[in-house]
């Protein structure tokens, strides 16, 4: 892969309509993005492969959708309230703010070395439920799904007796003050968290967090990121309530940086949360907690009852679009020494599975011919199906390519046996492949067959 450049990828997503600035209209808010058309195709692709491989494919993994407006109290518990924070300098002369740990000495804005002493920064956004403003209304944004995940805990235990290990998973927004948002869509304010809580018998986590850093990193590579492209970093320093922490990190195009992280968070968040604490034999510092309503335990194989340890594959969904748009993005120089950008994404998380074009916009039989196959297509639910009269074969193709659609049904003067057709392609299409180029013909009766077998497999 040769290595693309940050402005060729913002490029390509706001002019083909997968990313949008927020509030462009009014100046934008650092940021904060907007998700078009493609955009939030390829959003709901990723978190359908994502569900399917952590749900759908699993037998011990319920699904979850909490709340993102928060209780104070489940984020003064889990110490978000207390220590949720970035270190913050300013600069003297140009009056710019920056993350600590994301500068050097000096000022990046203006080289100047004034900065002040770093300060912690909160990160979570504060708001008030309901017509009165006292300590009883405070709640925050989520800063994080996981927490919906720990205070559900005893709900899903309730509802469905799972039996160690099992997991818990979610996809939701999240938000966070970022005091410096960067590099596109891969540092924001607003952001989709892809999350899972794996809960197990103390005794065994070690095990199940070798098994989920290697789950997740092949699901990556499942979804076309080169295992080139990928590494494993431990890391040396873990956050508080971690015992180990292992982070996939991806080669953006400004560097290597995490994608997903995964982490044996102990029995802290569940500790944290559980009334009785001191019954508990929690192993995590937690703190003290007066106001939970119920034990946080599950009996293990002796019929114990425990507080089990967590092991937490998170990915950042964002991230991972960035990523897998980087990784598809290719600036080809064809056989005729011409250029296209073409996208290759997976069948499956492309946005648009196939576009049905008709050669002539001005023909009406061949017009609604295609229109005809295009509803065709559609019942059989691989995905969005387009249906595009440009009037230009040569640009609509091109469209496809850089939009990353799989194939291109084209329908001619052959397919509806006009006069001087080739009768020998009478009610057949062309169908282009967007990687090889090739074209085939085949006929309409076996195209749904066709397109499932070498496209979409999967559906």
């Amino acid at each position: 892969m040769v290595a693309n450049s940050m402005d060729e990828l913002i490029s390509l997503c706001k002019r083909r309509g997968f990313i949008y600035p927020s509030a462009h209209l009014y100046g934008g808010l650092q940021g904060l993005y907007d998700f078009g058309p493609l955009g939030v195709e390829l959003k709901n692709n990723i978190k359908q492969s994502w569900w399917e491989s952590m749900v759908h494919h699993q037998d011990n993994i319920y699904g979850l959708d909490s709340s993102i407006l928060t209780h104070q109290h489940v984020l003064y518990q889990s110490g978000h309230e207390d220590t949720f924070s970035d270190p913050m300098v300013d600069c003297r002369s140009c009056k710019s703010r920056f993350r600590a740990d994301h500068i050097d000495d000096v000022c990046p804005n203006c080289g100047s070395s004034d900065l002040t002493d770093p300060r912690p920064f909160h990160l979570m956004f504060k708001t008030e439920v309901g017509p009165v403003s006292d300590a009883s209304s405070t709640a925050y944004l989520r800063p994080e799904t996981a927490q919906g995940i720990f205070i559900n805990f005893k709900n899903i235990v309730d509802s469905f007796s799972p039996k160690l290990p099992f997991g818990i998973a979610q996809m939701g927004k999240a938000f966070r003050n970022e005091i410096t948002p960067r590099n596109f869509i891969f540092r924001v304010r607003e952001f989709e968290q892809m999350e899972m809580e794996f809960f197990v018998d103390p005794s065994s986590d070690s095990k199940w967090f070798e098994y989920w850093v290697s789950e997740r990193l092949s699901w990556w590579q499942d979804q076309g990121i080169s295992k080139a492209h990928l590494k494993l970093e431990i890391a040396e320093e873990t956050a508080h309530y971690a015992k180990a922490t292992t982070d996939i990190l991806y080669q953006f195009p400004h560097g290597f940086e995490e994608l997903e992280g995964i982490a044996n968070r102990t029995d802290f968040d569940l500790g944290s949360h559980s009334k009785n604490q001191k019954e508990l034999n929690i192993s995590a510092k937690v703190l003290n907690n007066n106001h939970s309503t119920a034990k946080l335990t599950i009996p293990n194989q002796d019929q114990k009852m425990i507080v089990p340890y967590v092991i937490e594959p998170s990915a950042g969904l964002e991230r991972g679009f960035l990523a897998l748009i980087n990784e598809a993005y290719e600036n080809e120089v064809l056989a005729n020494n011409q250029t296209r950008i073409v996208l290759k994404l997976k069948p499956h998380l492309a946005p648009v599975k196939v576009a049905v074009i008709p050669l002539a916009r001005n023909k009406p039989e061949i017009v609604s011919f295609t229109k005809k196959i295009a509803h065709q297509l559609r019942q059989e639910k691989f995905g969005r199906v387009e249906f595009e009269n440009t009037g230009n074969i040569g640009k609509s193709y091109r469209k496809n390519d850089e939009i990353g659609t799989p194939c291109c049904v084209t329908i001619d003067f052959d397919t509806i046996g006009a006069a001087d057709s080739n009768a020998q392609w009478h009610n057949t299409v062309t169908v282009r492949d967007r990687d090889t180029l090739q074209q085939e013909r085949v006929h309409i009766e076996q195209l749904n067959e066709y397109l499932k077998k070498k496209y979409f497999h999967c559906y």
